[in-house]
């Protein structure tokens, strides 16, 4: 992240650690709606209703959703944010309201949409590329989509955008694919920073044979990210995270820390598990068991090692740390 943005993160944290909270959202995924223009491998969102895929949620209520959490940070997702018809005023009205903003997008649409924003200090695209062309081809179940997003992302880039990108990896991969697509990104697209995620058994996803397992993941990240790669891609993510991708670190999972906020409600617990919704932030902490999730607690868990729910842990380890602080402040 931007050091302005690693600042005002801390201050946050600070912030929630001198109230005494327990439990505090650094981040907010919001889905202001379900419907999307492809149909991924991995996701299932798409598989909702006919009557909800054609709800597009009220400005009013994204932006107050994100007000009653207090995070300082949003993702928004969906489905596909684009399809939203006033997805630049939700973007508009967080920013005036001094919240960071990641819009995530698989940049079919960007280029048609791309005149209603204005690059901002807190605002960056977050596209979606899997792999290179065949690989992220296969991964969103369409040709030529890998083209249509590089040349979104050139778009964006040449117009003062600020852009990252989030790549799924799955069994599928090998360290050589992740190699391929991080280098491509880092070195010839020049984004501005790329998160990584281990696919993780989402129940609604289309495709359930391509998950990885906990050793799986460990030895592929290990793979990848030797040789100083790691230090050379320009990673959204603590150096923390990156060590318990690659084995040398365990965590729990923190799944309070990034809560999903969609057309349902605020969901329990994650953004990967759906065990029901509560009609505000404050009835979602209140009412929800926490301590029954994560690997070890519920079967569900065993595999996953999503960023949703271990890297806010790494973040609030490594603000409890001197030591990580100081790591995590070089690598910015």
């Amino acid at each position: 992240m931007p050091f302005r943005q690693t600042v005002r993160l801390g201050q946050y944290l600070i912030k929630q650690k001198l109230k005494g909270a327990k439990k505090y959202p650094l981040l907010v995924e919001l889905e202001p709606l379900f419907a999307c223009n492809l149909a991924c491998i991995g996701c299932g969102k798409i598989q909702q209703p006919h009557t909800l895929l054609k709800q597009r949620m009220p400005v009013e209520q994204a932006v107050g959703a994100i007000e009653e959490s207090g995070a300082p940070m949003v993702s928004i997702a969906g489905g596909e944010p684009l399809m939203h018809p006033q997805i630049d005023e939700i973007v508009r009205q967080l920013l005036d309201r001094n919240k960071i903003v990641f819009l995530c997008t698989n940049a079919v649409l960007l280029p048609k949409h791309l005149h209603k924003f204005k690059p901002h200090k807190n605002f960056a695209w977050m596209v979606h590329v899997d792999g290179l062309k065949e690989r992220h081809d296969l991964s969103v179940n369409k040709d030529g989509v890998f083209e249509q997003a590089v040349d979104a992302i050139k778009q964006a880039k040449d117009a003062g955008f600020r852009v990252m990108t989030n790549s799924t990896f799955f069994n599928t991969d090998s360290p050589q694919t992740v190699i391929d697509v991080l280098d491509y990104l880092n070195d010839e697209l020049k984004v501005d920073n790329m998160q990584v995620s281990p696919a993780y058994a989402y129940e609604k996803a289309p495709d359930q044979e391509q998950w990885l397992a906990v050793e799986e993941t460990r030895e592929l990240f290990r793979k990848a990210f030797s040789q100083g790669r790691r230090k050379k891609w320009r990673l959204n993510h603590s150096p923390v995270f990156l060590d318990f991708l690659e084995g040398k670190k365990e965590l729990e999972c923190t799944p309070w820390g990034i809560p999903s906020y969609s057309l349902l409600g605020w969901q329990r617990p994650c953004y990967l598990l759906a065990d029901g919704y509560a009609k505000t932030y404050k009835e979602l902490i209140e009412t929800t068991d926490w301590e029954q999730f994560g690997r070890g607690k519920d079967e569900r868990c065993a595999n996953c090692m999503a960023h949703c729910g271990y890297e806010p842990t790494a973040v609030i380890a490594t603000m409890g740390s001197l030591k990580e602080s100081l790591r995590a402040a070089v690598s910015v």
